[in-house]
């Protein structure tokens, strides 16, 4: 007997440190000793990340859109958290009107604005921004920030979020708009920039390290001008890098930079490096040859341009002779989508559509304060992928860093040591114990080919 306690203690042992280190789940049966055993002295962790769960995904693919919250692209969809009114300032409420994805206003999404509404998590500061207004639109201007998307305009996102995953508990990083958020994409931290850089002296409009020497960038909680748009702190980039794994950051070519839609234009390692010629790739539905040609990289991040944003447009004197029409984003995803489905990366692919930040619409949901930063309000997410669970809603809080998390396990890459250490890696949208689903193109009138060749505007899809 004396001997059988001591085989089943030492088992106990190795359990219990297995547990530890995070290579077993501890069993109802072990619980208990694997508790006891986590009290010695550890050895050294692994110091790349274990994946939580083994799983076959092979291609990751980072579908970027613009400034949409959750209340306003899925109201009332059935299963999330969503409201029929809004709350203003004054204490009363106001109940949610839809209007059209290319509504001709730019609502106030700057960090100041966001303050603003946030209004310490009271949620009731919309009536109180001024809409970009250029041309005759319906009354009352003041509260148009409470609307929502109707759902005929919405119906491919809700067709997808139907068949796979929504998250109506994923928050941007910050309390700002989209330059620091694409940061938290690629980086999960954005230096404390909290806003968009400035355009200094140049009028060509470059954002990151090709921006005019003047040009400045807000930094959290420090007054005066801020810092110069270029970066030196590591991306997930350079984890890929030194893992041996192909990526690219599909952009618009405007100013034949991507301007601010190249994140990689404000890390220097990047812009001045072999990665800006042969990872950042324009224009931007080059993803669709790569997927029709066998040659998309294992991970990707695809940007739109002004004609496939969902980014509400006026008509802005930067795009003199151009009336933007910014109601064709739904369309732009489904081909993406329908491309990788339809083609053997389907397989082994995990898809996360994710709206950059809330462009300036009504969310009531107050956004949990984790640090100095934020979080920021709620944007929607999809996740798309054989292995997604059907139909579910994700009231799980996930972030920008989550998707960082997902490909650092995924790649058992190491961790960047920002807002990816704290982040969730989406354990509860996939289930990769079941083969994979067969898929179904979602229906759209639009299809890669129109989009490879019609030109579109090429103008970036936001700038401010």
């Amino acid at each position: 007997m004396k001997k059988a306690d001591s085989v089943l203690r030492l088992a106990c042992f190795f359990v219990g440190m297995l547990t530890l280190l995070g290579w077993v789940e501890p069993s109802p049966a072990t619980a208990g000793a694997a508790s006891v055993a986590s009290t010695a002295t550890p050895g050294p962790l692994p110091s790349r990340a274990p994946r939580a769960t083994p799983n076959p995904i092979r291609h990751v693919i980072v579908i970027v859109q613009e400034n949409r919250s959750f209340d306003n692209l899925f109201h009332d969809f059935a299963g999330a958290d969503t409201v029929e009114a809004g709350r203003k300032h004054d204490g009363t409420s106001i109940r949610l009107r839809p209007v059209g994805l290319a509504y001709p206003a730019d609502l106030d999404h700057s960090h100041e604005g966001a303050l603003m509404e946030y209004d310490h998590g009271k949620m009731d500061g919309w009536d109180l921004e001024q809409p970009d207004i250029v041309q005759k639109i319906p009354k009352p201007v003041s509260t148009l920030a409470y609307s929502y998307v109707p759902a005929s305009e919405s119906r491919i996102y809700r067709d997808l979020a139907k068949r796979y995953v929504l998250g109506d508990r994923t928050f941007q990083s910050l309390f700002g708009p989209s330059f620091a958020e694409h940061q938290y994409l690629i980086a999960g931290q954005s230096a404390s920039v909290v806003d968009n850089p400035d355009v200094g002296s140049d009028s060509n409009f470059f954002w990151g390290c090709d921006s005019p020497r003047d040009a400045r960038a807000l930094v959290n909680n420090q007054p005066g001008r801020g810092v110069f748009p270029c970066f030196t702190y590591r991306t997930i980039a350079d984890e890929l890098d030194a893992a041996g794994i192909r990526w690219h950051y599909y952009a618009p070519p405007s100013n034949h930079l991507g301007a601010v839609w190249s994140a990689f234009d404000a890390i220097k390692a990047i812009r001045y490096g072999p990665d800006w010629e042969n990872d950042v790739v324009t224009p931007e539905h080059r993803v669709l040859d790569d997927i029709a040609h066998g040659t998309l990289p294992q991970v990707s991040w695809v940007i739109p341009t002004a004609s496939t944003s969902d980014h509400a447009y006026p008509r802005q004197p930067r795009f003199r002779n151009v009336t933007i029409a910014t109601n064709k984003g739904p369309e732009w995803v489904a081909s993406i989508v329908n491309a990788v489905g339809q083609s053997p990366y389907w397989k082994d692919s995990a898809i996360f559509v994710v709206w950059d930040d809330w462009g300036g619409w009504y969310d009531h949901v107050a956004p949990p304060q984790l640090d100095a930063m934020g979080l920021g309000f709620r944007v929607p997410l999809l996740v798309v992928s054989p292995y997604a669970k059907r139909g579910y809603v994700s009231h799980v809080q996930h972030e920008f860093a989550s998707i960082l998390k997902f490909i650092e396990q995924t790649y058992g890459l190491g961790s960047l040591g920002t807002t990816d250490l704290r982040a969730d890696a989406f354990a509860d949208c996939f289930d990769f114990s079941k083969p994979p689903r067969t898929y179904a193109a979602v229906r759209s009138p639009l299809d890669a080919a129109y989009f490879e060749r019609t030109p579109l505007v090429e103008e970036p899809p936001d700038d401010d």
